[in-house]
């Protein structure tokens, strides 16, 4: 029986919804291949071993079994680690890094991938190179003339994820606050053109047997004319596969499935695109590593719809 380390938490500011997805981890988890232990890690980046029985929430730390001490060897009693940590440290090759560098197996995409496809601007520049299609973009910093920023624009931070720090604009005043914001989770952001009228649309890859699964597209009816982290998270939301036409479709697992081996990804990832509704075309959004798994995700659900059950979705990413 393969013995697996479930990692939650982490000090990023998406460490309420790991322990949502690690939750459906250890629900879905086939428990008569795995052996398993679930391992928090909070804000000042201690590790705690936790009692996997329970429901993991914010306050898991109430009820750790014991601090993690020796890491490093902690983390060699084991066959694979689950990295169910999103944002800084989970999602930027940080942990990937660490369990490279100890010659220990994980689930995900490398160090390398992760630190690029978790970085929008570096994503951007690279992906630029190979023609893929994404809405105008500039890089804010001091030196940036405002007075030249067209509107409607979407304010966003380099290096975050679940939609935190962004904002859409619409003059001035608005630029100014929510550059001021998105400063709360980098110093590097972008402002790009936004597209009013527009459809969000989500494709799920993952690598099985050496070879490539490419889910339907699938779609979340917004009620506040973009995704923000409320509405993928406090919200019951109405997702669905697209009735977008095949024509499209296609295009969007063309291009999904080309941005996956750009960026040197493994294992799974969740490629965002935008389509404009007046233009009839589609733009490459932003790539998740290591996407949510809460009841309500995205990533799952399109796996689901391929034919592949979430227990046997977790048992194809422990076995890779």
């Amino acid at each position: 029986m393969k013995k697996v380390l479930i990692l939650f938490g982490g000090n990023s500011f998406e460490h309420e919804v790991s322990c949502d997805s690690v939750n459906f981890i250890i629900n879905n988890i086939n428990k008569n291949k795995f052996d398993y232990n679930v391992v928090g890690i909070d804000f000042d980046g201690k590790w705690y071993e936790v009692n996997k029985s329970i429901d993991i929430n914010v306050n898991w730390k109430d009820k750790y079994i014991k601090e993690v001490n020796n890491i490093i060897e902690y983390l060699k009693c084991f066959d694979i680690v689950f990295p169910m940590i999103h944002g800084n440290m989970g999602e930027d090759g940080k942990l990937q890094s660490l369990f490279e560098l100890c010659n220990i197996k994980y689930v995900g995409c490398n160090s390398y991938s992760s630190l690029i496809c978790y970085d929008k601007l570096l994503t951007k520049l690279i992906l630029d190179k190979y023609s893929i299609p994404q809405v105008s973009y500039l890089i804010y910093d001091e030196n940036t003339d405002i007075e030249k920023v067209k509107y409607p624009s979407i304010v966003k931070p380099c290096k975050c994820g679940s939609s935190l720090g962004i904002s859409v604009v619409n003059n001035k005043s608005e630029l100014i606050n929510a550059i001021k914001a998105a400063r709360k989770y980098d110093k590097n952001i972008i402002i790009e053109s936004y597209i009013k009228e527009n459809r969000e649309l989500e494709c799920a890859i993952l690598e099985k047997n050496n070879k490539l699964i490419v889910s339907d597209i699938g779609e979340i009816n917004k009620s506040n004319g973009w995704y923000s982290y409320d509405s993928k998270y406090n919200t019951k939301l109405d997702t669905k596969i697209s009735n977008i036409n095949k024509c499209i479709k296609k295009k969007i697992k063309k291009y999904s499935k080309q941005i996956f081996n750009i960026l040197g990804c493994r294992g799974l990832s969740r490629i965002d695109f935008l389509y404009d509704i007046k233009e009839n075309k589609i733009y490459f959004n932003e790539i998740n590593t290591m996407p949510g798994f809460t009841e309500i995700s995205m990533y799952p659900k399109l796996i689901k719809n391929s034919g592949i059950n979430y227990k046997k979705l977790i048992t194809i990413l422990l076995n890779l």
